[in-house]
């Protein structure tokens, strides 16, 4: 029988694999509603552009259709349309998706999201990977999917001591894919996602044959810590990487919600209180993500659209998971983007708005085993939601000559 949660399951001893769905109460939807209906909204901000943050008509624009056009149960109905599990792993519950492809040769592949994401953001990989041939593939490109949820995230369970750091989560997915049965497998990830695969490649568990990240880790220690100190670009660097420390050298500029979280993530009690304060916080990632969110809200046909953009707003909200969501920017020790000793088969994609787009002279050294290298057409920070089409032709490239 199938647990159906409201609120937050509790962590069990078990190392079973369970099955889950999720249901929002009637209560807490309408509280939800009450509480955008009373927002009590800043003054408009004093320039024209965003150089301020979230812009007041964007995100009036945004809660009024939240409060009243948008459908949680749509949304809520496609999630409990996969199969969902949960499964205890050091003492915290673990949920994921696993999405099986009907091709008997299918490689097994766990996406790993990141902040402010949620495995939301992956399910638009879904059909793509585990459905190839209806999407422009063929049967040998076909994946099982299995999306996980970090700890604190979504429907997993909340930690309630210190420790769980991107390590930690790399170890608990490599035994999450142990615990499935798997033996042959490859891993997936972005933003914090793209962290923990590096680290889950760096212990080298047996069945892992590679993994494929957005996000790649490939930028000189030396280098990364005099962009973050704020000093100059070095010479000697080819056009490409020098165009990668501009973009590196801006992201530094504008990530003071990730200091904030890594300082006193506690402090943000107002996001668990304010929907439209959290939503507001969770739009203003990075530039280049708002501008193309901001222009979606606005009527822009873009690769997000505002109910996407509120399907991950709502699940953060009613699984009240922001301060715990936060916790991971205090416990991190790793870096974001530099090099980390990756010696595995590495595919990467390189989206020219990322906070940075990777040099594949980079990619290369920071890879040594580097099987697969593209620069997609377009594509941010959030590849997996905005341009799923591209990042899914992406991943089967990449693993093409794994998959033996």
């Amino acid at each position: 029988m199938n647990e159906v949660a409201e609120k937050k399951p509790k962590a069990a001893a078990s190392t079973d694999v369970r099955p889950f769905e999720y249901q929002a109460s009637e209560a807490d939807l309408a509280d939800l509603k009450r509480r955008i209906q009373a927002t009590r909204w800043p003054d408009a901000e004093v320039v024209k552009d965003q150089s301020q943050g979230v812009q007041l008509a964007v995100i009036q624009k945004l809660a009024n259709h939240w409060a009243n056009n948008y459908d949680w149960r749509k949304t809520e109905a496609r999630i409990n349309a996969v199969p969902n599990f949960l499964t205890s792993i050091d003492g915290v519950d673990i949920h994921f998706m696993h999405a099986k492809s009907k091709h008997e040769n299918a490689l097994p592949l766990l996406v790993a999201h990141g902040w402010p994401g949620s495995f939301v953001e992956q399910m638009k990989l879904i059909g793509p990977l585990t459905d190839p041939t209806a999407h422009g593939g063929t049967e040998a490109d076909a994946f099982h999917l299995i999306i996980p949820s970090m700890p604190g995230y979504g429907f997993s369970s909340r930690p309630t001591t210190t420790g769980w750091n991107p390590p930690r989560i790399a170890d608990a997915y490599n035994e999450l894919m142990k615990r499935l049965g798997y033996t042959k497998w490859g891993a997936q990830g972005g933003d914090w996602g793209a962290v923990v695969v590096d680290l889950m490649a760096l212990k080298k568990p047996p069945g892992l044959v590679g993994i494929h990240t957005n996000m790649p880790g490939v930028v000189p220690p030396d280098l990364d810590q005099s962009l973050f100190r704020g000093e100059p670009i070095p010479e000697g660097l080819s056009e490409e990487e020098r165009k990668c420390c501009e973009q590196l050298a801006f992201t530094y500029k504008h990530i003071g919600y990730a200091i904030q979280m890594g300082d006193r993530p506690q402090t943000l009690t107002g996001l668990s209180d304010s929907p439209v304060g959290l939503a507001a916080y969770m739009l203003d990632h990075d530039p280049k993500s708002y501008e193309m969110i901001a222009r979606s809200i606005n009527g822009t046909p873009e690769g997000l659209t505002p109910d996407d953009v509120l399907d991950n707003i709502t699940l953060f909200w009613l699984t009240n998971t922001p301060i715990s969501a936060a916790r991971l920017y205090w416990e991190n020790k790793t870096p974001y983007f530099s090099t980390k000793g990756v010696t595995i088969p590495v595919a990467v994609s390189a989206f020219p708005d990322e906070l940075y787009t990777s040099p594949k002279s980079w990619a290369e050294k920071a890879y040594p085993q580097l099987v697969y290298y593209n620069r997609p057409a377009k594509g941010g920070h959030f590849a997996a939601w905005e341009q799923p089409a591209l990042l899914s032709q992406d991943v089967r490239e990449g693993f093409k000559t794994l998959r033996g």
